[in-house]
């Protein structure tokens, strides 16, 4: 389904402030809020389109992004938008705390479980890495669950109580006008327990920092700034809940010898006057070692020649680029008198007009000014 544009979905300008955007989304939560249109779908839909742009609008780092690259930048930056309202109440308290007057608006219960966040690895790599593709391990420091108390939070042995006042919900259900809200438990924080023994190792939060060896498969032909996604690997989840995704971002280091143009690899090759004139072959490097190329007759400086096949290979595994050769004629800036010579004849018998022998810098001033 094509997304619709955020600034139009909220019906505001493209330079408006955080304050047109709060607005504007607070009108429409009220209108098409789910409690206030019960069992309407679309009304259902649009509420949730509405959270989705004032997310991403709100947010100065996803609103640049999204106003340089669309939805698709917000999509290789890991943005998911949201998959039920549990997470739109659970983002937006604050706002609904507005609204209704009153905390929360959240209908989840926070012990309810969550997805882990997701964690970015830079990662440089050689251009041949790149160009053939490679295996390696990374570490990784992230939040895994706490292994002395399993993630409970509690010292081994104990378990965590049932709060007494929301008895383990996490909310208190208030109603208001049309709406049915639920606000967070003030005497648990909306966890639905009450840890009275905390865990000695990560002192209740069922959470601790560890470095975790992954493997990385980066594939034959990966550009620059590309991501790879590896599922499952990001933080631990909350209350159960899966572990978010580690999105690897690919830096390719510069080349002594080669530039890259899509899949193709480009360089450059020097060749004398007489093996340009004359032709020859010469060996040139390549990704995959020396290469022989044939120089033709009356090669021009500047011009390109192409080994097909030997470029890069398409990163979706559809053919290889080519790799061209741009080739450079050198002029000698120090000739003997035989070569001296030899190049006069050569002038004199294409008709071109050269320096006298010995002219010095004042003499070839002069004759330019003729």
């Amino acid at each position: 389904m094509i997304k619709k544009d955020y600034y139009d979905v909220l019906q505001v300008p493209r330079n408006a402030d955080e304050k047109q955007i709060k607005k504007a989304y607070r009108e429409l939560a009220i209108k098409f809020h789910p409690d206030r249109n019960p069992d309407d779908q679309e009304a259902e839909e649009r509420f949730k389109e509405a959270s989705e742009a004032y997310e991403v609008l709100s947010d100065p780092e996803k609103r640049g992004v999204y106003d340089q690259f669309g939805h698709d930048g917000l999509r290789g930056s890991g943005f998911q938008g949201f998959t039920n309202f549990d997470d739109i109440f659970s983002s937006f308290g604050s706002i609904f705390e507005d609204i209704f007057g009153f905390g929360g608006g959240a209908r989840r219960s926070r012990n309810a479980s969550r997805r882990g966040s997701d964690l970015l690895y830079p990662m440089e790599i050689s251009f041949e890495d790149a160009a053939f593709g490679m295996e390696t391990t990374i570490s990784v420091e992230k939040t895994a669950g706490c292994l002395n108390c399993k993630g409970t939070g509690a010292r081994p042995g104990t378990e965590p109580a049932i709060c007494p006042l929301c008895r383990g919900k996490g909310q208190i259900r208030r109603t208001q006008g049309f709406f049915s809200i639920s606000t967070t438990c003030h005497q648990c924080g909306g966890e639905g327990r009450i840890i009275t023994d905390p865990c000695p190792e990560c002192h209740g939060s069922g959470k601790a920092r560890e470095t975790h060896r992954v493997k990385v498969k980066v594939p034959a032909g990966i550009e620059d700034q590309m991501r790879l996604r590896l599922s499952g690997q990001g933080e631990a989840g909350e209350r159960g809940g899966p572990q978010g995704d580690l999105y690897v971002q690919v830096h390719i280091k510069p080349h002594k010898l080669f530039q890259r143009d899509g899949n193709d690899v480009i360089s450059q090759v020097e060749v004398g006057m007489a093996q340009a004139s004359l032709g020859t072959k010469i060996e040139i490097p390549t990704l995959e070692g020396p290469h022989p190329l044939s120089i033709p007759k009356g090669m021009q400086s500047g011009k390109v020649l192409k080994i097909s096949g030997r470029g890069i290979p398409n990163v979706r595994g559809y053919g290889r680029g080519d790799h061209l050769v741009q080739v450079i004629v050198k002029t000698p800036t120090r000739l003997s008198k035989r070569q001296e010579e030899l190049l006069r004849e050569f002038a004199d018998l294409d008709d071109e007009k050269v320096n006298e022998k010995g002219e010095g810098l004042f003499e070839r001033l002069k004759n330019l000014a003729q």
